[in-house]
């Protein structure tokens, strides 16, 4: 009663765009693409890069970062374990995986006080 009929306008004019309206409508979704890439993809593979080589060449006084948050000294270093120093007396094993963050012996700055 109250609602009036639809219908479909000009229904030939849809068909005269052809491939130039496909290009300009798929060409913003690839400029994405692109940025997202260099700017999120690109940068965390070459972390994810360099944090493998740090982890696998680790050694014996280097101090370390785990996922759980621990830090602490290298004392013993195995194929896919280390051992970790983290209070005088206190040693845990933990995988080679689980680590965050490998600092090497001597590599900070001291501070000035």
């Amino acid at each position: 009663m109250f609602a009036t009929p639809a219908y479909a306008q000009a229904a030939g004019a849809a068909g005269q765009g052809g491939s130039a309206g496909a290009i300009v409508s798929i060409l913003p979704l690839v400029l994405i693409f692109v940025a997202f890439y260099f700017l999120m993809i690109r940068p965390q593979q070459k972390r994810m890069k360099d944090l493998q080589g740090a982890i696998q060449a680790v050694k014996k006084g280097d101090t370390v970062v785990t996922g759980g948050g621990l830090i602490g000294k290298v004392t013993k270093v195995e194929e896919r374990e280390i051992e970790v120093e983290l209070a005088p007396g206190m040693k845990v094993r933990a995988l080679k995986g689980t680590l965050t963050e490998v600092r090497p012996l001597g590599g900070g700055k001291p501070a000035n006080d």
